[in-house]
This record gives C-alpha cells, structure tokens and sequence, in this order.
C-alpha cells in the first residue's frame, strides 16, 4: 500500500466548508501598523479603557490564594448560583444553578456547545443576514443547512411572512442576536414576540446570544427572549462577563438551558474545553453582584462614546442607524463612491490610517455590500483622531465609484 505523505491527507469537509474569520484577518494585516501608532483600530471589538479595579482585584486574589485548579466542569457553583442570583434580580427569570447553567469559555463556546447539541445533518438553523459572523460556521460545523431572514435598512427590522417563511418541520434552532451585532438593532418585545410563537408552532430552539445586554441606549430595555410568554423550555440564553464587565479576554461565559437541555450539552462542553479558568471564574462573582449604579454608567459611558463617533461618521458622509445596542456602529457607505466595502477598508487603512471592518463578512459569500463596521468602545482622542482622519471622505460625496 502506498503511504500518502502529510501533503496528501485529505482535510475534513467540516473545515474545508467555513471561511477565515474576516475580523481576525482584518486585525493581522493590520496589527504591525497599530502596534507603531500610525493606524487607528476601530475595527474589532477591543474596548481602549481599563477594566474595574475591582474585577482586576478579584483576579489577583483568586490566583494569589491558589485558586488555580479545574473547579467543577459545569461551573464554580458559587458562579453559577451568582448568575442565577443576576437573572432573577435583572429580569425575573428563575433558573436553577445546579441544572440549568452551564459556564463555558467565553460566549463562543457557549454558542457551538448550543449549536452542536441540537443540529444533526440536514436539520436547519434560521439565522439573521446580516449576522455575526461566527454563526454561519457555527451551523456548518454541526452539518446543518443555515436559513436566512433579511435584516432591511435603514432601521433593520424583519419582514414577517419572510420569517414565517424560514420555520418549517426542518427548523430546529433559530439563532438570535439581541441587542444585535452588526446592525446595533434592539429587537422589541412585540418582534420577540412574533419570533416567539414560530417557535412554539415548530417547536424550535431559540439559541440567543445577549453577550451585550447591559449596552442597551436611550432608554430601551433588554427583554430576555426567556421571559417571553412559553419560551422558557424553548430558550438557549447564552451571555457572559466579557462585554459589560470590559473583560474580554478573561473568556468566561455561559449557558441557562431548561435542564434536560443542559445535562446533554454539559457533554459537549466537558471534551470540549473541560471547564473555564478557576480564578477568573471566581473574579467574576464580585462583578455580576454590581450595583446597577454600575450597569447605569455603563449605558451612560458608552452612549457618550456612541455619541461621538456617530457625529464624526455623518460628518464624513457615512448613514446609519444611530445604534441602539452594542459597542458598533453599522455605516453605509453607498454614497462615498466606491465600488465595495473592501476597497473603501483598503482606502481607509491605507491612506487615511483608519482601520474598520469590511461589512461583506456578515453576509453570505459572494454578496457585495458597501457596509462597513466600526467600533466606538474607545478613549475620546482615539474617537477624534479616527473623525478627523475620516473627514475627507465626505468630498467623495456623489462620485462615480
């Protein structure tokens, strides 16, 4: 028998079948010019100010008393027992820490461990276009078929009877990402709802990410699509520390399923990652016991921060919807003149040293967009310096492309 050398061992259709992350790509080209001062980053999601001392303190406690070694797999359970505590005191919700919570690495686990327990080959997975874009990969990595229900500018809501239209006997999870990255939309209780009874219908998961809960503007509210009427069996809840506790790299999320959901999926998550970092675990009790004095300025800081950034986007020439969640803002950059996202992204990281996201990645392959994504989660000089570098595209303004 002739043995094939490592060149010639075939790769798996599973990691053949999903694209390089477009936001991790955007960051290599880029990270020798962040790192030298000269480009602006604006792209990923890496907020510029510091974490809380407290959280910071927690940490270092936590590691200095030797809090080192795996804890429970599913969770620390004085974690879980916190983040049931959280969801009772912010939205009513009772779950049990025991059996319905499972603490996972980051919310990206949390989201392929949901995924994963659910879709078998052929099943279908509803997916809003545009979408995040690790929830594509998320359903091919299972070997389901992704679904997808339009997004429509400008204020990025969904037809109805497109939705209705996406549910059928194949349906078996829809992924919902509220408040909603890219677009910054926050869905209404009254389009939760309309979501709500397909999934009754067609007895489909609601998989909902809702890592940006807590950065929800001018006076909305996050509505937990659990806490809808009949959801409760129905919803995989997945959220974490890193968006409002601004720990992004601590990894440390989690999943609140009903509990023959969760004793399944606990599997998955246990050959997959075994359990999240002890002592980050154990920091992040002191921060899901904060005042709401805290959510409070988190809301305030970041629609400030928002603020500023929106004002120098128009003053550049860009539309938008002034978002209503998260830490981005989605542009529309149509009227600037050129032919695509990703030749505007060049000329912006090349010439004006701005660094953005290129929108076609939150978007099927092959689509062509003129969106581009960028983050406010910055110091005001950042914010500034990136306004002033941006502002000559506003004499693009109604050129050919």
């Amino acid at each position: 028998m002739q043995k094939k050398g490592a060149e010639g061992v075939r790769l798996s259709q599973r990691v053949l079948s999903i694209p390089s992350s477009n936001i991790r790509d955007s960051m290599k080209k880029t990270a020798a010019g962040t790192a030298s001062g000269d480009l602006v980053n604006l792209a990923q999601g890496l907020p510029e100010f510091p974490t809380p001392d407290l959280f910071k303190l927690a940490a270092m406690k936590a590691i200095a008393g030797d809090r080192n070694q795996y804890c429970d797999t599913w969770g620390h359970p004085p974690v879980r027992e916190a983040i049931a505590a959280k969801y009772l005191s912010h939205y009513g919700m009772k779950v049990s820490g025991a059996d319905e919570i499972t603490v996972t690495c980051g919310v990206s686990e949390a989201l392929n461990c949901s995924v994963l327990s659910l879709v078998d080959p052929g099943d279908e997975v509803i997916t809003f276009e545009p979408f995040y874009e690790n929830y594509r990969p998320n359903t091919l990595i299972a070997h389901g078929i992704p679904r997808f229900v339009q997004l429509r500018k400008p204020n990025w809501t969904f037809d109805e009877k497109e939705m209705a239209r996406a549910f059928n006997n194949k349906t078996k999870a829809i992924i919902i990402n509220n408040p909603n990255n890219p677009t910054t939309r926050v869905f209404t209780r009254e389009e939760l709802e309309y979501i709500a009874s397909l999934c009754q219908k067609w007895g489909t998961i609601a998989i909902c990410d809702e890592i940006y809960e807590h950065m929800v503007y001018d006076g909305r509210r996050h509505i937990p699509m659990a806490t809808i009427p009949g959801m409760e069996d129905l919803t995989f809840t997945c959220s974490g520390l890193g968006k409002a506790y601004n720990v992004t790299g601590w990894r440390v999320g989690w999943v609140i399923a009903p509990k023959r959901y969760t004793k399944a999926m606990r599997k998955l998550h246990d050959y997959m990652t075994l359990a999240a970092p002890t002592p980050l675990q154990i920091a992040g009790m002191d921060a899901l016991a904060s005042e709401q004095a805290f959510y409070d300025k988190v809301t305030a800081d970041h629609e400030a921060m928002r603020d500023r950034l929106c004002a120098h986007l128009r003053n550049a020439g860009f539309d938008f919807l002034t978002p209503e969640g998260t830490y981005f803002v989605m542009a529309d950059a149509s009227r600037l003149g050129f032919k695509n996202d990703r030749a505007l992204v060049k000329y912006m990281m090349d010439e004006l040293k701005v660094i953005a996201v290129a929108g076609f990645g939150f978007y099927r392959p092959r689509r062509h967009t003129n969106m581009v994504r960028f983050c406010f989660a910055k110091r005001p000089s950042t914010l500034d310096t990136a306004g002033g570098r941006l502002l000559p595209l506003a004499a693009r303004i109604g050129q050919p492309a």
